[in-house]
C-alpha cells in the first residue's frame, strides 16, 4: 500500500472512531458531521434514515444507538434477502443494516459485520448484546482483506463505505472471493457522475465525508468486471443530490456525485 493510500485509510479510521465516540456520548461527530447524522436528538436520525429509504418499522427493530444516520441509501431494498442466508456487511458501523438483515435471514441465517474501526466494532457488539441478537457477529478487519473464508456468503451488502477505500479494485476482488458461486452484491454507495476538481478530490474532510473518494460509474463497472462479476447494474439516484448538498453546504459537491444502487453476481451457481 502506498503512503498516500495508508494516510487516507488512517484519516478515515480516525474520523469514524470520532463518530462512534460522539454517538456514545450523544453529541455531534466532528469533521464528518455534515453527513454522519449523529445527534442527541433521535428525531433527527429518524428523519435522515427515512429519507434514505428506511421505514419507521425498520427503526424500531434495531437496538437504540444502532441507527446513527450513516449511509446514502438502503441496500436491503435491493438485497432480496432469504431465510437461512449468510450475509456479510462491509463497513458495518454500529450494526444498523446488519441487525435489519438478521431479522430477514432468521435464526437459520447468519450476518457477519466487518469494520476497521475498533471503537465502532465495540459499539456494534454492545448493540448486539443489548438487542439479544444471536445470529450476528462483528469482526475487525478491512474491506479490502475480509476476515472470512472463501465462498462464505450468499450476499454482501454495504452502505456508503466502498467510496472510502483507497483500493476499490481490491475490495471487489475480495468480495468476489468471499461470495459463494451464485452469490450477489447489493450495495448503496456514492458514485461520481463527472470528474471532480482536484481541490475537492484531495480534500480529506470531503473524503471522510463520503464524497471525494467516489469513482466514476464506468470505472466501477470496469473494476467489478475485472474482479469477475457479471450482471452488473448501477442505478444512480438523481434525487439524492438534495441530501448530498447538505453534506457539504456551499461546496457544490452535488454537481459531481450521487447515491446509487449497485448490484452484481458471482457466476458459477447451477
Amino acid at each position: 500500500m502506498s503512503v498516500q493510500a495508508d494516510n487516507v485509510r488512517q484519516h478515515v479510521r480516525k474520523s469514524y472512531a470520532e463518530v462512534a465516540e460522539a454517538s456514545n456520548e450523544g453529541g455531534c461527530c466532528g469533521e464528518v458531521s455534515s453527513c454522519c447524522g449523529v445527534s442527541d436528538d433521535a428525531a433527527i436520525n429518524t428523519l435522515i434514515s427515512t429519507r434514505l429509504g428506511y421505514s419507521e418499522d425498520d427503526l424500531t427493530r434495531v437496538p437504540e444507538g444502532a441507527d446513527m444516520g450513516l449511509g446514502c441509501g438502503n441496500p436491503r431494498a435491493i438485497a432480496s434477502l432469504k431465510a437461512g442466508e449468510v450475509v456479510i456487511d462491509l463497513g458495518s458501523g454500529g450494526g444498523f443494516d446488519a441487525f435489519l438483515s438478521a431479522h430477514e435471514v432468521g435464526e437459520g441465517g447468519h450476518v457477519i459485520g466487518i469494520d476497521m474501526t475498533p471503537t465502532m466494532l465495540s459499539k456494534a457488539r454492545a448493540n448486539a448484546e443489548k438487542g439479544r441478537f444471536t445470529n450476528v457477529e462483528f469482526r475487525l478487519g478491512e474491506i479490502e482483506h475480509l476476515p472470512v473464508a472463501d465462498n462464505t456468503a450468499d450476499i454482501i451488502i454495504s452502505n456508503c463505505v466502498i467510496n472510502l477505500s483507497p483500493d476499490k479494485q481490491q475490495v471487489f476482488r475480495d468480495a468476489f472471493r468471499a461470495l459463494k458461486p451464485g452469490g450477489r452484491l447489493a450495495i448503496s454507495d456514492v458514485v461520481a457522475t463527472a470528474v471532480m476538481p482536484d481541490e475537492m478530490k484531495n480534500d480529506p474532510i470531503l473524503h471522510a465525508g463520503c464524497m471525494a473518494g467516489a469513482s466514476l460509474i464506468e470505472e466501477l463497472e470496469s473494476m467489478m468486471t475485472e474482479a469477475g462479476f457479471t450482471e452488473i447494474r448501477i442505478e444512480p439516484k438523481d434525487e439524492s443530490r438534495t441530501f448530498i448538498r447538505d453534506w457539504a453546504p456551499g461546496r457544490g459537491v452535488e454537481d459531481y456525485v450521487v447515491s446509487a444502487y449497485i448490484e452484481a453476481v458471482k457466476p458459477g451457481c447451477c
